[in-house]
């Protein structure tokens, strides 16, 4: 791709890495909010389920985003992938994420590990935004001016 220049793409990029994070918090308060009313045996909110996979969603397509505009940034700056590190920590942080949303699809009494599945990649995703966070901030640097 011979484009005049990629910065509209990393400004794409910024908002929705910074949407996903929004996206992440808000899952993480609304999920402890799911946890601490099952412990204490109390009903939850009606809104509070749709909400929370409502924000999963969201989650889900800005990842892709982000994923979609980092192939297409890389291929086009470069020709080809593999520059840094960033793109094994952003495939794994978009298979976690994956795998966050798959899970909680099936969480059920049937199925009780699936919560520990669902709660566990999410901690794991935490370190992975962190990763990919850092590892971004370097590659974004070699395309400003």
């Amino acid at each position: 791709m011979n484009l005049p220049s990629f910065l509209w793409l990393w400004k794409i990029a910024a908002w929705s890495m910074g949407l996903s994070l929004t996206c992440y918090a808000i899952l993480g308060l609304s999920g402890g909010w799911i946890f601490y009313r099952r412990q204490q045996g109390a009903n939850r909110p009606q809104w509070l389920r749709p909400f929370h996979y409502t924000m999963g969603g969201i989650m889900v397509g800005l990842v892709l985003l982000l994923l979609i505009i980092g192939l297409i940034g890389t291929i086009g700056h470069y020709g080809s992938l593999g520059h840094s590190v960033h793109l094994v920590a952003g495939l794994l942080t978009v298979i976690l994420v994956l795998i966050s949303a798959m899970s909680a699809t099936q969480i059920s009494p049937q199925r009780p590990w699936v919560r520990s599945l669902h709660i566990t990649t999410n901690i794991i995703l935490f370190f992975a935004f962190a990763f990919v966070g850092l590892t971004g901030w370097s590659v974004v640097q070699k395309y400003l001016p």
